[in-house]
């Protein structure tokens, strides 16, 4: 079992499962997200569920950033043990017939998708915390949307969650599919589940991307 935890396999099978977790989490983010385009009572109510609901917060929530964590780091030692193996790099890149661009870019890929994460969480999980813990404030089920949407007011946070929102589809169009391959599922099942991950990878970021604009496009007037 020790040798098993410190082989490449091991590493990439861990990278595997917390990608897989992280892209669920995702499926609820944007459905979430999605709620306030649509109805900003449903996007209100559900936030609210989600910041005061003791599960969520107290186990979720530890899980969730258990699962960032493990990812990125899992990603950075496999690119170093990877190099490692590798001391000569390609000399001239010729297309497919060494690796496609995303694959051979997912650390840096990877990285500004980790950048992007700590200024959404600079814009919301903190801002939570010192709203719930810091100031003490009430209980308001209603200002979420109107929070979210002034988030977007400035055009150059809206240009940055775009561009994030493009590299983390790059990252998914790669990464997605390659996990299913790192824990060894490869059977007649295996043209499907590539192409809903390609579609998961366009449809995702694409909805992310419509929701910055939509906010950013419609301010709220008072």
């Amino acid at each position: 079992m020790s040798g098993f935890a410190k082989s490449s396999i091991a590493r990439k099978v861990v990278m595997a499962l917390s990608g897989l977790f992280l892209v669920l989490f995702l499926a609820l983010h944007v459905t979430i997200n999605m709620s306030s385009v649509i109805s900003p009572e449903t996007f209100n109510a559900w936030s609210h569920f989600m910041g005061y609901n003791p599960v969520v917060q107290f186990l979720m929530q530890p899980i969730l950033i258990a699962g960032v964590v493990v990812h990125f780091v899992m990603g950075i030692v496999l690119e170093f043990q990877n190099r490692k193996a590798r001391p000569v790099r390609y000399n001239q890149y010729r297309g497919s017939a060494n690796a496609p661009w995303v694959s051979r870019n997912m650390i840096l890929s990877g990285l500004v998708v980790l950048a992007f994460l700590g200024l959404h969480m600079y814009d919301f999980w903190l801002h939570e915390i010192n709203y719930k813990f810091v100031e003490a404030n009430p209980e308001d089920p209603t200002r979420y949307f109107e929070e979210t949407v002034e988030k977007f007011a400035p055009l150059w946070r809206t240009v940055l969650y775009v561009i994030s929102f493009v590299l983390l589809a790059l990252h998914l169009w790669h990464g997605f599919a390659s996990s299913f391959q790192s824990m060894g599922l490869n059977n007649k099942y295996s043209p499907a589940i590539r192409s809903f991950t390609r579609l998961y990878a366009i449809v995702v970021p694409l909805l992310f991307i419509f929701i910055a604009l939509f906010h950013h496009l419609n301010p709220i007037t008072h």
